[in-house]
């Protein structure tokens, strides 16, 4: 039978107190007021940009609102159903069927305050680089680039393709993807690093064991107010035949983009856009959100050094391990999250994963 001890309703409404709290709902609901009233104004959609970008925020506050207030209801439909319960036993399973949403609700409301940064509620710019490996990690590579592709369905975000280089024979040399969805980018921050896979080589007539590396960095998609110093002197501009999957105009046209920016060496190509002008556009954006994310390690990187700390180069260290034989383990270095589910993990599972690195990062107040 449900009870309030049982189902500690008063711990439930802690937690919703709480919530309202550390989401900043009032602050929340006073932000969209303003942004309501600039929707509503003639003209708005002038500026489509800005619109566009207004309208998406105020679309994320009401949706946070929403999900609070939602939360409220089900602890207060909870209370009701628990007092029906004292007198009608009917009522007992219907309370705790509402206390078990009421939970699930405030797991994810408390999961969604850990993305709090500047670009964390954005989008997200993935890419994956085959390491030491040879055909080995250009499959990894491409292994990588399904099973990421695959999160970002489960989780409802769009996958929008920007360059896709294959391989010499098997895989890619290299996938480059735009992620777009609420918080991508806080969430796949989880994922910048060096990914290890350790299996029976597809490729080896011996049929030997391998360790294959792949690198995978992750950018934040740059709204257009913010501004990244770029002279255009220092960038040199190619254009080639586009080689990739992609639309009626591929390998027709030298559409396909690579962008070279001579003082940091990042390269940026893109060829999936339907004209050459369009590829350019993408990569500069591209281009842009790279070194707004190196410009942030440097400074991370000196403020550490001036706090005494001792900092370890993400992109540089192995974050999580992939052993297909001898045995099955997917196991993050981090962490510590771990599961035998291989096969699940390579077609998308990574929740368990992206969650336990920030439940991890918090715990450790960074």
């Amino acid at each position: 039978m449900a009870d309030r001890e049982s189902l500690d309703i008063e711990r439930a409404a802690k937690r919703v107190f709480e919530a309202k709290d550390y989401l900043r709902i009032d602050k929340k609901i006073a932000e969209l007021a303003v942004l309501d009233d600039e929707i509503a104004k003639p003209g708005f959609w002038d500026d489509l940009t800005r619109a566009q970008d207004l309208s998406k925020n105020a679309s994320a506050l009401r949706d946070t609102i929403a999900e609070y207030e939602k939360a409220a209801g089900l602890l207060d439909d909870t209370k009701v159903a628990l007092d029906l319960a004292s007198e009608d036993d009917a009522f007992c399973d219907e309370a705790a069927h509402l206390f078990d949403k009421l939970e699930s609700l405030l797991d994810d409301l408390e999961i969604a305050s850990w993305f709090s940064g500047r670009f964390d509620a954005g989008d997200a710019i993935l890419t994956v680089n085959p390491g030491s490996g040879g055909l080995e990690a250009q499959d990894w590579t491409e292994m990588l680039y399904r099973m990421f592709s695959r999160y970002a369905e489960k989780k409802g975000w769009k996958v929008r393709i920007l360059d896709l280089i294959p391989g010499v024979g098997i895989g890619l040399d290299k996938a480059m993807i735009q992620i777009e969805g609420y918080n991508a980018y806080g969430m796949l921050r989880s994922e910048s690093g060096v990914h290890r896979l350790v299996r029976i080589s597809p490729t080896d007539d011996k049929k030997r064991r391998h360790t294959t590396f792949a690198g995978v960095e992750v950018s934040p998609v740059l709204p257009d107010d913010i501004e990244v110093e770029l002279n255009d002197a220092d960038v040199r501009v190619d254009v080639y035949r586009s080689s990739g999957p992609g639309g009626q105009s591929v390998n027709t046209t030298d559409s396909a983009v690579r962008l070279t920016h001579a003082p940091t060496g990042i390269v940026v190509t893109c060829q999936n856009e339907k004209s050459q002008t369009q590829n350019k556009e993408a990569a500069r954006k591209v281009l842009k959100s790279k070194l707004y994310e190196l410009a942030e390690l440097k400074r991370q990187a000196e403020l550490a050094e001036l706090r005494g700390e001792r900092m370890d180069n993400s992109f540089g260290s192995q974050i999580r391990n992939y052993v297909l034989y001898p045995y099955q383990l997917v196991k993050d270095v981090r962490s510590n999250i771990e599961t035998g589910n291989v096969e699940a993990v390579l077609d998308g599972d990574i929740d368990d994963f992206v969650i336990g690195y920030h439940r991890w990062r918090v715990s450790q107040g960074s």
